[in-house]
């Protein structure tokens, strides 16, 4: 750890390009970085009283393809974004973690109990005290620190602030008690431990692990206790596209229940053939079974199986048309992978308030601005908030004004993929 006086003049001299190597080089976007960390850090100071403090920086997530395929142990293209949660952190001597974060009621987790707690179900406290809790049960040291954190991934965006979050505590407790020996993958890999286990949602892999990686990244998860993940050779900023993403409104405050019917539907349809997921079975061993299988597992779960299937397979030859550069191809099969998604995996609005279907809205403007031109498709685990377009440049004041027309002044966020994974700085 440094003196505050001395990381503030390291950024400020940015030392090492540390903040140009997550952020660019628009001196104007360094300047707002600066003061939010510099800013951070004076709060951090007053709230806790250290001055020997580190900084802390992770990214959020955008899901590229394959949607809803990592729980079934499919593959899945994303990437890290330029959104991220910002932190400034120090050890304590008080044997608990407590946390201070803009917008929310600060929070304490004391650590002489490291088993899940029913009271924090569904709170970042469940997140904190199960991360800790499986970095000890792996033979990492913990201990108590104090923490100061900027969430600038915003809650219910699609760009998983949750993970970010997750893999940034992580990051924290690696580097203040571990000397940063925290393997990025095993990251990613404990956060979603504390999520299944402790917060009590049913989630998959790639979220905590685009953001612990960083860059533009497939990830396969046929084995999920050792994913492959291989970073992809292209240049976005090339190609004559803006990745963006639209907030289209409506809460997952209340959506747990809908996300663990789609790993739950999956598992009955693969458990009827023998098996524990669908990435052990095949799309003819599917459609060989339906008759027999229906009546036990009902369509929807077949649905969901067949769309698992395809986007699984899609995930590859996405991959292989990037690395051979082949853009326009790619494009084509975000729009398949969208319309999988709306059709078969049925996660684009709520079967228990069909009357809200922002998301569906949104697809349907954005295929009006860009058909023929772009891509579309949901973004994210579905049923409310966001929606992914691959805009071209030409069009971005277009489709941006159409989609804000509808959903609000600022719903349209236009970002860039960021090489860095969670990173002390």
């Amino acid at each position: 750890m440094e003196t505050i006086k001395a990381i503030t003049t390291r950024l400020n001299n940015d030392e090492g390009s540390i903040l140009s190597g997550l952020y660019g080089s628009d001196p104007e976007v360094l300047k707002y970085q600066f003061k939010a960390y510099t800013d951070l850090m004076v709060q951090f100071e007053h709230r806790f009283g250290h001055d020997q403090v580190a900084l802390f920086s992770s990214p959020g997530r955008t899901e590229i393809g394959g949607n809803h395929t990592d729980h079934n142990h499919g593959r899945v293209l994303a990437g890290a974004v330029n959104l991220d949660n910002i932190a400034v952190a120090a050890k304590n001597d008080v044997n608990r973690v407590r946390v201070a974060s803009g917008g929310y009621r600060p929070f304490d987790v004391e650590l002489s109990n490291m088993s899940p707690q029913l009271s924090e179900k569904n709170t970042s406290s469940a997140l904190v005290r199960g991360i800790l809790a499986r970095m000890k049960d792996l033979g990492f040291a913990i201990g108590g620190f104090d923490v100061c954190i900027d969430g600038r991934v915003p809650k219910g965006s699609g760009l998983s602030s949750s993970a970010s979050f997750e893999v940034l505590i992580g990051a924290i407790v690696s580097h203040l008690y571990n000397d940063g020996k925290l393997d990025p993958v095993q990251n990613a890999i404990i956060g979603q431990y504390a999520e299944n286990n402790y917060f009590g949602k049913p989630c998959g892999l790639m979220d905590q692990t685009a953001c612990a990686v960083g860059g533009f990244i497939t990830i396969d998860f046929k084995d999920p206790s050792s994913p492959i993940v291989k970073k992809i050779d292209f240049d976005f900023m090339k190609t004559g596209y803006s990745l963006v993403i639209t907030d289209t409104g409506g809460s997952h405050a209340h959506l747990s229940d809908e996300y663990a019917t789609l790993p739950t539907d999956m598992k009955s349809v693969a458990d009827e053939l023998g098996a524990s997921v669908l990435r052990d079975v095949t799309l003819e061993q599917v459609v060989a079974a339906i008759p027999g299988i229906r009546s036990k597992t009902g369509d929807r779960a077949i649905l969901r199986a067949y769309h698992f299937q395809g986007d699984n397979l899609r995930v590859a030859r996405q991959y292989d048309a990037l690395q051979k550069g082949d853009f326009q191809s790619f494009l084509g099969m975000v729009i398949e992978s969208g319309y999988s998604s709306f059709m078969y995996n049925q996660n684009i609005y709520s079967a228990s308030n069909v009357r809200e279907q922002s998301v569906a809205i949104g697809l349907a403007l954005s295929e009006m601005v860009l058909k023929g031109q772009g891509a579309w498709r949901v973004h994210g685990g579905g049923f409310a908030g966001t929606i992914q377009a691959f805009v071209p440049d030409a069009l971005l004041p277009e489709y941006i004004k159409t989609l804000e027309h509808v959903f609000g002044k600022g719903a349209c966020l236009k970002l860039s993929i960021r090489e860095k994974g969670v990173c002390k700085l």
